[in-house]
């Protein structure tokens, strides 16, 4: 059997995600690369849209606080399968839409990822905030930064996407377990603290041993140590070395042309590393990246390029989908023929291949999606009124 002609394992799957930033969307992406179909809801009036997680999905827009809208969107509950919540807490149930009261009710089947930044029931719930804020409180903020230097964020990688979107993606995924199970959805609530301390639990379970014990920056995985850290090159490129164990350090010694006896230093006393740090350093400007790179490729000194993003795209780097299912692939991210490995996913792709991404305007292709689910058609079962879809003739409906 082809394995390609397979369907995703999420096909079938009806999601509507409440238009949010960052988080919500990219679950809501992820349920998409899977096989799921995703309608975007978007507010009306019509906002302009800065969200680029938008493979694969449509929109549309509805007045959540008309209630001819309101109506329309309980309609569309009792036909999905996964509703994406992005907001603060209490927003839902404010526009009268409470996943337990109402949603539920109408669809006991269904599964609502509710994404918070903060914990629902901590001291910060209604606060603003954003990635920066939720991994501080979370204690995962202060483990990233130099020796003496103050913390730095490390993008909005780690709560914003690691701790928030792929954990909500991953409860919902667990509430379909239980739902072949029991028949019934549930609310899965993620939230960004919870889920950047969890990814953090080597480093903090290492901060009672040797391991992470020491200032930030010093320890053997944050920077400290001169066989896990980042050099530059002859032409202010750069290398990273990740030559942890005795026989990866003896093949970067290789590598690099140098014996034990020419450092000045033991890579097992602590505090040697600032001189062999330095000396490496000295060594790694000698040669240009791609020279280091014609000489460690294929070795295990675990010394590798560090490439940009623009490098990458030149070179033609396909993106794929987060893992491989082998007999149930996911769709593909870059764009080529149909008939690719299980790695790749299936199918022709995505315009932008995952280097660039269209915004998807609000209200752009969902009342297509909105007549497949419901069988609905736009002057009978529904209007558009000041840019947002209503329920028409509520009473017959």
């Amino acid at each position: 059997m082809n394995i390609m002609h397979q369907q995703p394992p999420l096909a079938g799957i009806r999601v509507l995600e409440f238009a949010g930033l960052a988080p919500g969307p990219f679950a809501g992406m992820l349920l998409a690369d899977y096989g799921a179909t995703v309608l975007r809801l978007d507010r009306a009036p019509i906002q302009p849209s800065g969200d680029q997680l938008t493979r694969r999905k449509t929109s549309i827009c509805v007045n959540m606080k008309s209630p001819a809208g309101l109506a329309l969107i309980k309609k569309l509950i009792t036909q999905v399968d996964v509703v994406i919540d992005p907001f603060r807490p209490g927003v839902l149930e404010k526009a009268g839409l409470s996943p337990e009261g109402v949603l539920l009710k109408l669809n006991p089947r269904l599964i609502i990822g509710r994404m918070t930044g903060f914990r629902r029931d901590g001291k910060y719930s209604m606060m603003a905030g954003h990635d920066i804020n939720y991994i501080a409180v979370s204690g995962v903020l202060s483990m990233f930064g130099r020796k003496g230097e103050r913390p730095y964020p490390p993008g909005n990688v780690v709560g914003d996407f690691a701790g928030g979107g792929a954990m909500c993606f991953m409860g919902i995924l667990l509430a379909f377990i239980a739902r072949e199970k029991t028949g019934f959805g549930q609310v899965v609530e993620a939230n960004m603290v919870d889920g950047s301390a969890i990814l953090a639990t080597m480093p903090r379970l290492g901060t009672k041993t040797a391991v992470w014990k020491e200032e930030r920056g010093t320890n053997m995985l944050d920077g400290g140590a001169p066989f896990y850290q980042t050099y530059e090159t002859k032409d202010g490129k750069y290398m990273a070395v990740g030559a942890i164990e005795p026989q990866f350090y003896a093949a970067l010694l290789k590598g690099l042309n140098l014996k034990p006896s020419d450092l000045p230093g033991n890579r097992d006393v602590r505090a040697d590393w600032d001189r062999l740090t330095q000396f490496f350093a000295s060594v790694f400007k000698t040669k240009t990246r791609s020279e280091w790179e014609s000489i460690f490729d294929g070795t295990d000194a675990c010394c590798t390029p560090v490439f940009t993003q623009a490098e990458l795209e030149a070179q033609g780097f396909d993106q794929r989908p987060a893992v491989t299912l082998k007999s149930t692939p996911a769709l593909a991210i870059h764009e080529g023929n149909d008939d690719r490995p299980a790695a790749v996913g299936q199918g022709i792709g995505v315009e932008g291949s995952g280097w660039d991404s269209k915004i998807l305007e609000p209200g752009t292709g969902g009342e297509e999606l909105v007549g497949r689910w419901m069988g609905w058609s736009k002057g009978r079962q529904y209007d558009v009124e000041n840019g947002g879809l209503v329920l028409k003739d509520m009473a017959k409906i």
